[in-house]
Formats: structure tokens, C-alpha cells, sequence
């Protein structure tokens, strides 16, 4: 059921804060995805994923890391961390993962932790906005947000519904970005990107990069989120000219 059945808003000024924070930063940074008036961002690293029989198992990038011998660090990169861009798509390094960080997708095992921090660190958990970018597996003749690069359509509801799939069945797709009425907080999932970025108060903050069940790290709104932006490990063998 697409937009896990409620209805697509017609006014999208609610996300207006949004476009005029991202209009205002520069392209490739954090500021770009997360409006840049938040006190503190952290980074979520979407994991990979190990087949044991039916069950999924997630594997941190950390512990990519470790057995790639590359470094675990905020900045890093999945195609850094593996060696590899094919890895983002068309590989696997079995038995250590088979499948690749979800791109432009938050899991919905993530999408839960985060939820439970998040619901404490705002005063309208019941009504929230949640946008879900054009194209993919995602359709409708709806009015869109327009960001930089973007076009997005909204819906509301509470928090619980960033844990959902927009998508119609068999396809698979979270809310790109969600906040609350309130705009104590907003997660970004780049549909470009493997990790997450959400910005809010300081203590929103350390909450969620001491989360259980969540392989974090503190960002800052200046940084770069391109493939190219780890600067510890080599760069991919077959990174782009």
C-alpha cells in the first residue's frame, strides 16, 4: 500500500523551512540535507547485510572496516571502507556481508531505534511530516517540495510512520525525510546516500549516537557527503575520474 495508505498532502508549505535552509548551503555538505540552524548533527550508517539462513544479520561498517583493513571513522566511506564502488551495488565480500548498505533507504529496523530516541526529544510525536522523493517505486500526479535537485511529496502522521514503507508492495521504500510539527529534530536519507543525517538539540544529539542498536557518529553541518569525502582511507580502486 503506497504511503502506507494516507493520504498525500496538496499544501506542501510545511516544508518550505526546508528548501530555503537547502537553497542556502552549499551543494555536497550536510547543510544541504539538514537545515544548518540545528545545534548538533549526527551521521547513522546504514549496515550491511549477513544471509544466515532466513535471518538478516546486520553487520556495522566498523566491522567492514576492520576486516578490509581500512579505518572506521565519521567521515568514511563505503567505497573506501570496502576497496571498491562496485561494492555499493554488484558484489558482496561473503561470508562478512552479501548485501550493500541500503541506498536512499533507512531500514526499518534502523528507522525503529531512531524512532524510540527521537520521540522523546519532541512535543509532537503524533504529528509529524514525512517526504518521500519522486520517481523509483513511488507514484502519484500529487503536488511536490521542491529542494535543490529534489522533488518531494509529503505526508503526515506520527512518528511511528518513518519505520513504514511508502512504496507499494514488493518494493521497499522509507520516508527520505521526516520532522516533527514541532521541528525539534529532522532526519535526511539522501536517496543518493548509504547513511542518514539527522540534526537537532545537543542533547537530541548524544541520545541518538548512544543509542543501542544504532552504529553512529557526530557530524558537522559543514562537512562533505560525497563518495569522495574520507580522506583517511585510499580511495576506491575504481572510484570516478
Amino acid at each position: 500500500m503506497q504511503f502506507t495508505g494516507r493520504s498525500v498532502a496538496l499544501d506542501t508549505s510545511a516544508g518550505i523551512w526546508l528548501a530555503e535552509s537547502a537553497q542556502a548551503a552549499t551543494p555536497g555538505t550536510v547543510a544541504a540535507l539538514v537545515p544548518a540552524s540545528f545545534e548538533a548533527f549526527a551521521r547513522v550508517f546504514h549496515p550491511a547485510v549477513r544471509y544466515v539462513g532466513d535471518d538478516d544479520v546486520e553487520v556495522p561498517w566498523a566491522s567492514v572496516a576492520a576486516a578490509n583493513g581500512t579505518t572506521a571513522h565519521p567521515l568514511m566511506q563505503w567505497g573506501s571502507v570496502t576497496g571498491a564502488m562496485e561494492y555499493f551495488e554488484n558484489d558482496d565480500q561473503a561470508p562478512l556481508w552479501h548485501g550493500a548498505p541500503a541506498r536512499g533507504h533507512l531500514p526499518a529496523p534502523v528507522a525503529e531505534r531512531l524512532v524510540a530516541v527521537l520521540t522523546r526529544w519532541t512535543t509532537t510525536p503524533d504529528v509529524c511530516w514525512f517526504a518521500v522523493a519522486q520517481g523509483g517505486a513511488v507514484i502519484t500526479d500529487h503536488p511536490t517540495l521542491a529542494l535543490p535537485g529534489r522533488e518531494y511529496w509529503l505526508i503526515n502522521g506520527p512518528i511511528g510512520l518513518a519505520a513504514e514503507n511508502m512504496a507499494a508492495e514488493p518494493f521497499e521504500q522509507s520516508a527520505n525525510v521526516w520532522w516533527p510539527a514541532d521541528r525539534a529534530w529532522c532526519v535526511v536519507t539522501d536517496i543518493d546516500l548509504v547513511t542518514t543525517y539527522v540534526g537537532g538539540s545537543a542533547g537530541c544529539i548524544a541520545d541518538v549516537l548512544a543509542a543501542e542498536g544504532l552504529e553512529t557518529a557526530p557530524a558537522d553541518k559543514k562537512q562533505r557527503t560525497t563518495w569522495d569525502a574520507d580522506q583517511v582511507n585510499p580511495a576506491p580502486s575504481d572510484a570516478p575520474d
